[in-house]
């Protein structure tokens, strides 16, 4: 074996792979700070670190709860959260930010003829801007985002979604997703 591979064994051969999107198909992490760091600055202010770690993963609406309760009332937290959306359009269009192997992870899914899905917390049209930057529409046989379950991630519901689609029962799918410590499959 490979310096650096590992092997694992898996209950049962997966009848397809359900990938979450952000972290593991796309470091999408360092565009999102970059761009709110700036927008916040843009606004006169500094957003300390450890500020915007903590509203990593919240729904939207609890992030600006938080960013509103540091900042005061006289912050107009939707004006920054619509300019770091901006920035980070711009910054996701200008930059390679695809994860390394993905294409070819992809190529052996396409050789096993395994289906995929994608199972993210992003809107749609975020997902269709990744996709589109990296040459990755049509490589995933079903997507399934925002607005698409009815409880978001650490819920199971987006997973349990995508099987649906994918006409599996979810046991049948392998579920890789970001970690923050690298790749977790379940």
């Amino acid at each position: 074996m490979a310096k650096g591979t590992e092997t694992m064994s898996l209950p049962r051969e997966p009848r397809a792979v359900v990938f979450d999107m952000d972290g593991l198909i796309v470091d999408t992490e360092v565009l999102h700070r970059e761009a709110m760091l700036a927008a916040v600055r843009a606004r006169g202010h500094d957003m300390p670190l450890a500020l915007y770690m903590g509203t990593i993963g919240m729904p939207g609406a609890a992030a600006r709860g938080v960013m509103s309760g540091h900042y005061g009332p006289g912050f107009d937290v939707e004006m920054v959260w619509a300019e770091a959306a901006r920035r980070f359009r711009e910054l996701a269009r200008a930059r390679h930010y695809m994860k390394a192997g993905v294409k070819e992870l992809l190529d052996a899914l396409d050789r096993a003829g395994l289906p995929r899905a994608i199972a993210t917390s992003s809107r749609h049209q975020e997902v269709d801007l990744h996709l589109s930057t990296h040459g990755l529409k049509g490589r995933f046989d079903v997507v399934v985002a925002q607005g698409d379950y009815a409880r978001g991630k650490p819920n199971p519901d987006p997973y349990l979604t995508a099987a649906e689609r994918l006409g599996l029962a979810p046991a049948m799918c392998l579920a890789l997703e970001d970690s923050h410590n690298g790749v977790r499959a379940a």
